[in-house]
Parts: C-alpha cells; structure tokens; sequence
C-alpha cells in the first residue's frame, strides 16, 4: 500500500479525492497537485497521521459549509489547504501570521506576474 491510498482512504468517507476514469487523482489547477503534494510530503516528515489529516479535512469542509460555501466539489483542494494551514498551527510548525504574510506574499506575486507566465513566489515585488 503506498502512501497516497492511504491518504485516499482516510479522505473517502467524509470526501473522496476527485479521480478520472483510470483512478488517478484529478487537478484543475497546478496549485491543486502542489497542495496534494504537500500532503503527502508532511505526512512522510511525521507531522500528522492520516486520522489527524481526515479530522482536519472534515473540519475544513464543515466550516465552510456552515459559512454557506459551494459544496459542489469545486472548492475541494481549498478544503485541503485550509486542513494543512490547521494542522501547520495546530504542531506548531508556522502561526498564523506566518502563513499570513505567505498568504499576502502569493497573492502579491499573482498580480504581478504576467499573463501567461508561472506563478512564482519570486515575483512578489516586496520579497
């Protein structure tokens, strides 16, 4: 069993990873993968178990469904990114102005970057 069934099966029950037809995970956008990615990468560093991550993907999705956000399945990988930035708080690896300011830092860089060109953090005019 590899690491990525595992995180699928901790998700399943409260929220299956989009897949296609052959079973392979399914992004949108490259930030989507990168999220996924990062998953997996803190979880092989031992940040969290796999019961911490679907507790704090469920808490994610539940948030924002008590906030009346969309539930069609569009918004899944920002579910995934506000259950790394809990479970980052929660260990006590960033705070939360920290992710903050990384936050301001990304969105700096989007609208500084040219139209067609990557999304780099290094585009962010203040770095």
């Amino acid at each position: 069993m590899n690491p990525h069934d595992d995180m699928a099966r901790a998700a399943a029950e409260l929220a299956p990873i989009p897949r296609d037809q052959k079973g392979e995970p399914v992004f949108r956008e490259p930030w989507e993968a990168q999220a996924f990615a990062m998953t997996l990468a803190l979880y092989e560093r031992g940040l969290f178990t796999w019961t911490e991550w679907a507790a704090a993907l469920s808490a994610a999705i539940r948030r924002a469904q008590a906030a009346g956000g969309c539930d069609d399945g569009s918004t899944y990988y920002q579910h995934w990114l506000s259950a790394i930035e809990q479970l980052v708080r929660e260990k006590g690896i960033a705070s939360e102005q920290a992710l903050a300011e990384r936050r301001d830092a990304w969105d700096r860089a989007v609208h500084a970057t040219p139209h067609g060109q990557p999304i780099l953090l290094e585009n962010d005019p203040l770095r």
